[in-house]
């Protein structure tokens, strides 16, 4: 895959390990959060090198040629609205889950059954080709997936756009994902089922004290 301008609107640990495995790769990355001044983007800069910025998220989107959206699903939909419209025509792929922590732990799904937080941004971004992926999994196994049964295991695809899931999905196979490991669901209402899959892989968490787990479909070639 060529050089690409990969844009990471987030500054947490999914963030941080999107935007550092872009740098590995060889792309140019820019990470994007609510102030052009974030000390953890800056951070972040100055631990990878030239091919690293940081900008505001409308920035970043303005960058990006691909866009992953690495927030909290709490927020994710303020700061998809302060990108403009520099997120149309473009591929964003979605890996935020709309997990509502205002109660404690566990945290419980602030959408779910009859749409999803993927369908929302879409919604909200009708000129952008979302892609929902990676938010089944802790985020180490998202840009290491052969650190686990040698990359034996499955990620889902949810968009409306087949061209933008087969770029993603080439995309993700330059991350170590196995191209027949990695299941197209559908359209971006299959998002819902995927997002419902948080609540057991939290409790799954809290028993296995890790989450170096993830889903293997036995059957599925």
């Amino acid at each position: 895959m060529t050089t690409m301008k990969i844009a990471v609107l987030g500054t947490g640990m999914v963030g941080k390990a999107i935007a550092t495995k872009g740098i590995e790769l060889g792309h140019l990355v820019m990470m994007g959060s609510r102030s052009a001044s974030n000390e953890k983007a800056a951070a972040w800069v100055a631990e990878n090198g030239d091919r690293a910025s940081s900008g505001t998220f409308a920035d970043a989107a303005a960058c990006g040629e691909i866009v992953f959206n690495c927030t909290g699903g709490q927020v994710t939909l303020d700061v998809l609205r302060s990108t403009g419209n520099h997120l149309s025509g473009k591929i964003l792929i979605d890996i935020s889950n709309p997990l509502d922590f205002s109660h404690g732990m566990p945290p419980t799904l602030s959408v779910c059954n009859n749409t999803s937080l993927g369908e929302q941004v879409q919604e909200l971004l009708p000129d952008t080709f979302v892609v929902k992926t990676l938010n089944t999994l802790n985020c180490n196994l998202m840009v290491n997936p052969r650190s686990l049964a040698d990359g034996d295991h499955h990620l889902f695809l949810s968009g409306n756009d087949g061209d933008a899931k087969a770029r993603v999905s080439a995309l993700l196979q330059t991350f170590g994902w196995r191209a027949d490991r990695i299941l197209d669901l559908g359209d971006i209402t299959t998002a819902r089922g995927t997002e419902m899959w948080l609540p057991l892989w939290l409790r799954i968490y809290g028993v296995a004290k890790t989450g170096a787990f993830n889903l293997k479909l036995m059957g599925i070639e």
